[in-house]
């Protein structure tokens, strides 16, 4: 039995409009973010969510407390969601960080890991899904790493591909998982 897997990208932070590349650090929505946030609930609180899963680092816990708060929905949270661990570079310009990613593909950041470690991360978390929520309709609020690991997983694309691809918001993505 397969399980729908909605998948949302945190609101915009702090970082965001300044220009960083927070990878683990917590951060935290800017005002923006929490108006799109909210904008989040309005549109997927009547949407069958079964459970809202959230990375453990600021911006997307505070995305989805915003986004689902008074909805009676579980809110679970889980470290494999990350984003990639840019080690020394966490914190450091967009434009230092992503300028390149394709050399950090297999190769980690410096103190930090791989796209293709991040990835797997997260593809563990898919993995363990179907242990409990078989049938259901989830909702994952993560980061690139996150996104990248449902595209490869679930949809067969190459992560080469993920990496030189340029980032576009869009309001969710939904993948059938299972």
């Amino acid at each position: 039995m397969s399980i729908a897997v909605v998948f949302e990208t945190h609101a915009t932070s702090d970082d965001n409009e300044a220009g960083v590349a927070a990878g683990w650090l917590p951060g935290r929505l800017s005002p923006t973010g929490r108006a799109q946030a909210a904008e989040l609930g309005r549109r997927r609180r009547r949407d069958g969510i079964d459970a809202v899963f959230a990375s453990d680092l600021r911006r997307a816990v505070e995305t989805a407390e915003i986004a689902f708060a008074g909805a009676g929905v579980p809110l679970l949270l889980d470290w494999r969601l990350r984003e990639c661990d840019y080690g020394e570079l966490n914190g450091a310009p967009r434009a230092v960080v992503h300028g390149d990613r394709v050399r950090y593909l297999d190769a980690p950041y410096p103190g930090g890991e791989s796209w293709r470690a991040a990835v797997e991360r997260v593809g563990r978390f898919v993995d363990d899904l179907p242990l409990r929520w078989a049938g259901k309709r989830v909702l994952v609020v993560g980061h690139i790493a996150t996104r990248w690991a449902f595209e490869q997983r679930l949809n067969g694309k190459a992560l080469e591909e993920l990496v030189a691809e340029d980032f576009r918001w869009r309001p969710g993505w939904v993948y059938l998982a299972g």
